[in-house]
This record gives C-alpha cells, structure tokens and sequence, in this order.
C-alpha cells in the first residue's frame, strides 16, 4: 500500500521532454508543482472533542510555533507523552484552504450572491481542482441558473469521489437530471 501511494506521486511528476520543446515542457513542469503545492495546502487545525468543534479553528502556523514551544520547553519525551494524551480524546482535523472558500460561496449562495459565490467555488477549484464539494455546489448553481452541460460536467467529476458524501449527492443529482424534466 505505501509503494502504491509514492508511486503515484511520482506519478503526478512524470514529464516527457521534447528537446526542441523546452519552453513548454518546463511550463508543463510549473503546473504540475504548482497543483501539488496547491492540493497540500492546510491552512487550520479545528479540534473536535466528541464530534463537537472546541472553539475557533486554529492557524497551522500556531499550532506548529506551540509544538516547538512544547518540546524546547518540555524536552522531546514530555512533548510527545502531552501529544499522545491530547489525541486520545480531542480529535484534530487539518482544514484545506479550498474548504474555507467553499464555506464562504455556500454563505454568499444562501444570501443570493450568486455570482460571488460561484467565484469562490472557481477559486476553491484554483486551490484544489478535484474537490468534491466545491464541484457538487458550483454544479447545483450552474443547474440552478440553466447551465445544464457545465453542470452535468460538475457532477460527474464530483462523482468521481466514491468516499465523500457530496460525490454521493453529485450522483443522485445526476440520475435526477438523466431522466429528465417533470412534467406537471
């Protein structure tokens, strides 16, 4: 399983050179880093005790400035004992930078800012272009305002994700949208 999975990100690297195409194989190469740097990109911690979240969500850069507090202050052994304590019942979840814009067009959609909102589900896309629920919301706006083709697309990349509850919603909204309109 680990071999399957650092071959695979080797994978997302494989380039193809063309001697007398250079420029556009170093483009290519720019992409594609750029992606991964983008699909890695926690920007928060929220902890969770019990499924319910423990006040406001917390930068990764203070999490990880109180990590190397705890262990210059408390030694490597006591930084590692309180750690293993905190995870035994506070769960930590690492918040993606596309989540927090998706949020945010949910908000906009909800208030009728609709073209707003389907900026932000775009630019959740820029940060992370397979995200689920990015694709399923903007897919149900390109729906709702009659842009049938680019919804569908929406949906099948949203369904493509078999694990997440909105690949899930994002194939029920296909199957609806296969067998056509109603008829009143």
């Amino acid at each position: 399983m680990p071999d399957e999975k650092v071959q695979d990100f080797f994978d997302r690297f494989r380039l193809n050179v063309d001697p007398e195409n250079i420029d556009d194989s170093l483009q290519q190469l720019g992409e594609k880093l750029r992606n991964t740097v983008n699909t890695g990109r926690y920007t928060r911690v929220r902890l969770r005790y019990r499924g319910k979240q423990i006040g406001p969500d917390i930068p990764m850069a203070a999490l990880l400035a109180g990590e190397v507090a705890a262990f210059w202050a408390t030694g490597w052994f006591r930084a590692l004992v309180f750690n293993l304590g905190i995870k035994s019942f506070v769960e930590v979840e690492l918040v993606h930078a596309a989540d927090e814009l998706v949020q945010e067009g949910v908000d906009l959609y909800l208030d009728g800012e609709v073209d707003a909102a389907e900026a932000r589900y775009r630019e959740a896309l820029k940060k992370k272009a397979d995200d689920p629920s990015a694709l399923y919301n903007l897919g149900v706006l390109l729906r709702v305002t009659g842009r049938r083709q680019e919804a569908i697309q929406c949906f099948e990349r949203a369904a493509m994700d078999s694990k997440h509850p909105d690949g899930g919603r994002a194939r029920e909204a296909l199957e609806k949208m296969n067998k056509g309109p109603r008829i009143l």
